[in-house]
């Protein structure tokens, strides 16, 4: 009789932990503690030191034969003028080519009636992407690839070969931005702020930007360089960030 008076006393027990224990799971469930999120931004500026060219041979004739001889023995000169200047057979790369028609399109009849459009010609692409790491070179190297055929093109991006310390100095901008930020708001809203819970970020670098084109080269005599100006290259960094509030 004592066993079964100890398991018939122990069943209320039991039930009681299990609910006990289901109240402290529910309780670590409810939601995240609370917390300030942010956004920071910081940037770092930078002199470049590298130039990327695009330019572009274009060509037409009658036939797409004539059109993509006449283009290939212009590129060809260009390519040798290229590596005459020092630049590095890696840092050239063909970034574009094509071979498209030249339509004429009649006029419609007095009655009306549309005859097919005819090929005329054929106009033929060639773009190079050069790399210049004597960013003092560029506007010799953009004078001599025009008076050798270049006629297309001609954007500049300046680039830095190595940005991984001045987007260093921008990420911890961002992340003392934020924090500032973060240190305001619990501030004014009257509370401790803790340790950070969460981080990311996103990085931004500058994009190209069309300095000089090719017609501008051509209006110039062969012995000046085309003016280039290098200015400074920004790079960006945003953070969110999320601390916990004591």
């Amino acid at each position: 009789m004592t066993t079964g008076f100890g398991l018939r006393g122990a069943a209320p027990l039991l039930a009681l932990l299990v609910l006990l224990a289901g109240a402290t799971v529910q309780a670590g469930e409810q939601g995240d503690p609370p917390r300030i999120l942010v956004t920071g931004e910081g940037k770092a500026e930078v002199a470049p030191d590298m130039a990327v060219l695009q330019l572009t041979v274009t060509r037409e004739a009658e036939t797409a034969r004539a059109a993509l001889d006449a283009n290939s023995s212009a590129m060809a000169e260009v390519l040798a003028a290229m590596q005459a200047q020092g630049i590095e057979k890696r840092d050239l790369q063909t970034s574009n080519f094509s071979i498209q028609p030249r339509y004429h399109h009649p006029r419609p009849t007095s009655s009306g009636e549309r005859k097919p459009p005819q090929i005329i010609g054929y106009v033929v692409r060639n773009s190079l992407t050069v790399r210049v790491r004597d960013i003092e070179r560029v506007g010799a190297i953009l004078d001599k690839s025009v008076s050798l055929g270049v006629n297309e093109g001609g954007q500049i991006s300046f680039t830095n070969a190595d940005p991984a310390e001045v987007i260093k100095r921008a990420r911890i901008a961002a992340v003392e931005d934020a924090r500032a930020r973060a240190l305001t708001l619990a501030m004014a809203a009257g509370v401790n702020l803790g340790k950070v819970l969460e981080i990311s970020e996103q990085s931004f670098r500058p994009g190209p930007i069309p300095v000089v084109r090719a017609e501008m080269a051509m209006s110039r005599s062969a012995d000046a360089s085309v003016p280039v100006a290098t200015g400074e290259n920004t790079y960006r960094v945003t953070v969110n960030m999320a601390f916990a509030i004591k």
